[in-house]
């Protein structure tokens, strides 16, 4: 069998038609290969699971749990582009709201921001599993270190819906740290 430049088989005396080759070796071959490299691609960036995610009141019942965050590259470098993805759950219909976020360094409140909720979900969000995700550039003088988040959701009527903490890093994009 030989390839010629346009991608066609040459049948080489193979005693069996290439088009069927084709379509049993080296379509299968393809495609498991494109998913391998997807694959691959997806493990190369970098993101890391929030796993010490705390709620502002232990014994709140809120109505929105989170489930998880994700935090996309996992040391957030000053000066480029940061993902937050926030996985929930609610058991019940939320038609809008907004979220508030303060982040602090050394305990110290250094920004706040406030968004509208269905600029960071599609509303209405539906009683089950949804996804918040919010992608911010800091900029370029933040120092590096431990920050923490604190975001609280509420809805149009001002009740809260959950409030939640966590820590995140950030670095200046060397790939050496100071020990």
């Amino acid at each position: 069998m030989i390839l010629n430049r346009t991608g066609y088989v040459k049948n080489l005396t193979l005693g069996f038609p290439a088009p069927t080759l084709v379509k049993t070796f080296l379509v299968p071959f393809q495609l498991k290969l494109t998913i391998f490299f997807l694959f691959a691609a997806c493990l190369l960036v970098p993101s890391i699971q929030v796993k010490d995610v705390k709620y502002c009141d232990k014994k709140g019942n809120y109505v929105v749990k989170v489930d998880g965050v994700e935090i996309s590259p996992d040391s957030v470098v000053k000066g480029k582009p940061a993902t937050f993805i926030i996985s929930a759950s609610t058991g019940q219909a939320i038609s809008g709201g907004k979220l508030a976020l303060e982040v602090s360094f050394l305990g110290i409140p250094v920004h706040t921001e406030t968004h509208n909720l269905c600029d960071e979900s599609s509303c209405p969000i539906s009683v089950g599993k949804f996804v918040l995700s919010h992608t911010q550039t800091l900029p370029g003088i933040t120092p590096r270190g431990l920050y923490s988040l604190k975001m609280k959701m509420e809805d149009e009527n001002h009740l809260q819906l959950t409030c939640i903490s966590f820590k995140f890093n950030i670095g200046d994009g060397s790939s050496v740290s100071s020990v």
